[in-house]
């Protein structure tokens, strides 16, 4: 029987394993309480989100819609691999299913198919909402499988659960198919070798007690103009090459020019940025999720 983590004891699991957070306003008090029990807790469950951008994606999960009021999730996991929390609770998310599927999870087995819908989920399962558009083509980075291995982790890790305990949405319910795109199978494999070891500590395999990586802070969107010329320009290009974002005829260089806005727009939508979102001008999630070196 696991009592539901504090926020405090939530949020310092997270950061401990590595994760990226951004904390929302209300985020603390926020939950569906009023509507039935919220806990013991046995387990995470993954899904998909079906919407595109961090920011739509997010208030989506935050305050739901009209036929299904929201939290919808405690926490939303975007394409640069940042984890939003959105709600402390019960939230909206797992719904009806199988009461086998539940005992399995309690007891770290492999999950059976699920036949039935008669157990409440939303009272024993944390709920993940990973931004994808659910199409099974629309890509997972590996900066989101990162930080959904690492979020599922730290909360394994603080309720001494094994990777048995993180599901998917498919494997709770025959109602859903999310999420879609990757294996569920490989997820508990990665999440069962993290917890192998001590918590990571930051993004890229930092491990307590070893100095991270120093990256470069982002610069604010107007630094990217034809008159900024800046080793930092020539960093991020060289980022951008190394993520298969090129194209670059030459270079990349110190000056601002139209490849490396070309460039780094592959970048926003390899992330699942679209429109508006990608149009090749760097912002704070995309930046970041980039690891710029530091330069001087």
């Amino acid at each position: 029987m696991a009592r539901p983590l504090s926020p405090d004891t939530l949020l310092a699991a997270l950061r401990a394993e590595g994760v990226t957070v951004v904390e929302h306003p209300g985020w603390r008090t926020r939950n569906r309480n009023h509507m039935g029990p919220w806990g013991p807790v046995h387990g995470v469950i993954v899904h998909h989100t079906v919407s595109a951008g961090s920011a739509a994606s997010v208030a989506l999960c935050r305050d739901g819609h009209a036929a299904l009021p929201g939290p919808l999730c405690q926490a939303v996991v975007d394409k640069a691999g940042t984890v939003h929390l959105i709600a402390n609770g019960r939230a909206n998310h797992a719904g009806k299913g199988d009461g086998a599927v539940l005992d399995a999870v309690v007891a770290e087995t492999a999950t059976p198919a699920p036949r039935r819908d008669d157990t409440d989920g939303n009272a024993r399962f944390y709920g993940f909402e990973c931004v994808n558009l659910g199409d099974g083509a629309d890509p997972w980075p590996a900066s989101q499988l990162d930080a959904i291995e690492r979020a599922a982790a730290a909360l394994c890790r603080a309720h001494g659960w094994s990777a048995a305990s993180v599901i998917g949405h498919k494997e709770w319910t025959r109602t859903k198919v999310d999420p879609r795109g990757f294996a569920m199978a490989d997820l508990r494999g990665r999440i069962a070798t993290r917890l192998k070891g001590a918590p990571a500590g930051r993004p890229g395999g930092t491990t307590p007690g070893t100095p991270a990586p120093r990256l470069q802070p982002f610069p604010g969107a107007g630094f990217f103009t034809s008159a900024t010329s800046s080793p930092v320009i020539t960093a991020m290009g060289r980022r951008l090459v190394a993520e298969g974002c090129s194209v670059y005829v030459s270079g990349p260089g110190p000056r601002w020019t139209d490849a490396d806005r070309r460039s780094y727009a592959k970048w926003q939508r390899k992330l699942g940025f679209t429109g508006a979102d990608a149009d090749g001008v760097p912002g704070h999630t995309s930046w970041t999720a980039l690891k710029v070196p530091y330069t001087a």
